[in-house]
């Protein structure tokens, strides 16, 4: 057989492709476990009502949305877990799908949750859109959007 340069070269260059793309690929999810990481450390937190946790987990231009239409800056929505003026008893998050780009991700998923506000239980199930934004290698939640769900 014979091989022309060309065909060398792309020979060669084939298993390097391949290299690079699983090597980009396990980059990217070992940022999508991260992410999963930090959305499951700010669940914790809220639930723990830990402000200087929550502190490190939000951006300082955080925009957090309630289904209600409520939009919270960084400081109001640490006012309102930390004053427990609303205390969650248990929040889960059903059907998490994560996706980076970049420095950005996208986290969406199913919030339940039962807490009270006021001192009366209420109870929560709605959709929710994150976006993390990667500063100084650490994810912190920019903004956060929940809708209600049909």
């Amino acid at each position: 057989m014979n091989f022309t340069r060309r065909a060398m070269a792309y020979v060669a260059a084939v298993p390097a492709a391949a290299f690079l793309s699983a090597r980009e690929a396990a980059a990217q999810s070992g940022e999508d476990t991260a992410v999963n990481q930090a959305v499951e450390a700010m669940r914790k937190a809220m639930v723990d009502a830990d402000r200087a946790r929550l502190e490190t987990l939000v951006a300082d231009q955080l925009s957090y949305g309630h289904s209600a239409g409520v939009v919270e800056t960084k400081q109001q929505f640490l006012d309102v877990i930390a004053s427990k003026k609303t205390t969650y008893k248990s929040i889960n998050l059903l059907e998490p799908t994560v996706s980076v780009v970049g420095n950005n991700a996208i986290a969406r998923h199913i919030f339940t949750a039962e807490f009270e506000t006021d001192g009366k239980p209420a109870t929560a199930r709605v959709g929710v859109l994150q976006v993390w934004l990667k500063q100084n290698d650490q994810w912190k939640l920019l903004a956060r959007q929940a809708f209600r769900l049909s």
